[in-house]
């Protein structure tokens, strides 16, 4: 099977870099691009809700993680290469968890999705040589007008 360029990213932020707003950005991109496919919205609201819940906005971390379980659940549990039985289990473990966020916090912690088809690790390790962690990370969206996401010519 041939994967997008955009959901292989998507991985590689998700899982090398747990940068999930740029998991967002690459993810969105390909939500839109393939009329809205329920699959993208659910993975893209898994990176939405670790992002959420690591900055601290624990109702927007809960409410993204069930909508992602919900909407994820009802794919098989081999699907796009990975574990998405196994990534809902985990997605649905952790809402439950900032449920109870109150009561008992805890750490945030990373997720990991699991691959399981060889052809995409595959083009997961040939792409991540090209893709580049965001250091820092961004935090929300650069508008243009700012001096420092301005690009900068040198005349010569």
């Amino acid at each position: 099977m041939k994967y997008e360029e955009l959901y292989i990213s998507y991985l590689i932020f998700f899982n090398r870099d747990q940068d999930y707003f740029e998991c967002h950005e690459v993810l969105e991109e390909l939500w839109i691009h393939n009329n809205y496919e329920p699959l993208y919205k659910g993975l893209l609201q898994v990176a939405v809700g670790l992002y959420h819940f690591r900055n601290n906005n624990v109702i927007g971390g809960r409410k993204m993680l069930h909508s992602a379980a919900d909407q994820l659940e009802k794919y098989p549990p081999f699907t796009l290469g990975i574990e998405m039985g196994s990534l809902v289990s985990q997605v649905r473990h952790y809402a439950k968890k900032i449920e109870r966020y109150e009561e008992s916090p805890f750490p945030y912690y990373d997720l990991s999705i699991v691959i399981v088809d060889p052809e995409l690790q595959l083009a997961v390790d040939c792409a991540e040589r090209t893709i580049i962690p965001n250091i820092p990370q961004r935090r929300g969206p650069e508008r243009p007008d700012r001096p420092r996401n301005r690009e900068t010519h040198v005349d010569e």
